[in-house]
């Protein structure tokens, strides 16, 4: 068995973010591997029966998610020794978006924050379980325990 070479923490700024952090960086050091994070800002447009299906966010809505996301990505990467180069911040579906990065930066393993949720969430399906069946590297959901 291969050690892991390169790591991505998939980071949602949730209050139990710091738990997974600090589960990829302990295995990011232990295999000495290279830790990347990312950010995904949704998408999520504004739906109205009354002019079609779909009207997109103000232009100027998504800039400031995508500015306050920044900011908060940083600081996240300065607190985990992550260079700028390998923090990553992308607008779109957040399985898509982690499962493509990890493949263009040749990630070997992404770790995820999971609440386990059943019923309804379960049938929408969670981040982690997307990211989980789409992944062609591993994939370590951290479980997370709701409040």
């Amino acid at each position: 068995m291969n050690n892991y070479q390169h790591i991505l923490l998939a980071a949602d700024f949730s209050e139990h973010g710091d738990i997974v952090a600090q589960k990829a960086r302990y295995l990011a050091t232990k295999y000495q591997a290279k830790l990347s994070v990312i950010h995904i800002v949704d998408n999520l447009p504004i739906t109205d029966a009354a002019y079609g299906p779909v009207i997109p966010f103000d232009i100027d809505l998504n800039d400031e998610l995508m500015n306050a996301a920044k900011k908060r990505l940083a600081e996240l990467g300065k607190h985990l020794s992550i260079l700028e180069d390998r923090q990553f911040l992308e607008m779109g579906s957040a399985k898509l978006e982690i499962v493509a990065t990890a493949e263009e930066q040749h990630v070997d393993l992404i770790v995820v924050g999971s609440h386990g949720r059943h019923g309804l969430a379960l049938l929408l399906g969670s981040t982690a379980n997307g990211v989980l069946h789409h992944a062609k590297c591993d994939v370590l959901a951290v479980r997370l325990q709701d409040n």
